[in-house]
């Protein structure tokens, strides 16, 4: 199946996760520093906003290593699009929009508050799936377990409820 935004073939899931593995292990190799997105969003956020939350000395020392890697995960999607000869922006969101049959602004608003409840149970949690999931569940760390096993049942009961219930 081609990739949703660029129509190009996918890489093998395989080789992905390989390439995950690596990266995740040269960084605690090279830097001892955890993968983990919602970490790099603080540090972005602290470049605007004057909360102490964000002034905390392990937000503002990880900026020397963590803005670039998010520089370097959107680089990596800009030439990914490059590479593949552009991207087109899509409203089309298949199973969904069979579902629920929303507008523009309908769609906008349900990505929006699904934003908001990953963006709360990221911070409930102490952080995202990448940096449980990935990181702490291979150093077996009973929280990122713990968390990983909350996601997962979210998003099949979410999925179930959606499809199982309200599309019928």
């Amino acid at each position: 199946m081609p990739l949703i935004l660029t129509g190009a073939a996918p890489i093998h899931w395989a080789l992905a996760g390989a390439g995950i593995g690596l990266i995740t292990l040269f960084l605690l190799w090279s830097t001892n520093h955890r993968l983990g997105i919602s970490s790099g969003f603080e540090d972005v956020c602290s470049l605007v906003l004057r909360a102490p939350y964000l002034r905390r000395a392990e937000v503002v020392t990880g900026r020397r290593w963590r803005l670039p890697f998010l520089g370097g995960l959107v680089f990596g999607g800009v030439l990914s699009a490059v590479l593949a000869h552009g991207w087109t922006p899509l409203w089309d969101l298949g199973r969904l929009d069979a579902t629920l049959d929303l507008s523009h602004a309908g769609k906008l608003a349900w990505m929006f508050v699904g934003g908001l409840f990953i963006g709360f149970g990221t911070r409930m949690a102490g952080g995202c799936t990448s940096g449980h999931g990935i990181f702490g569940v291979s150093n077996f760390e009973r929280a990122s377990l713990v968390s990983t096993l909350s996601f997962m049942t979210a998003g099949i009961a979410t999925t179930a409820l959606i499809y199982g219930v309200i599309a019928r």
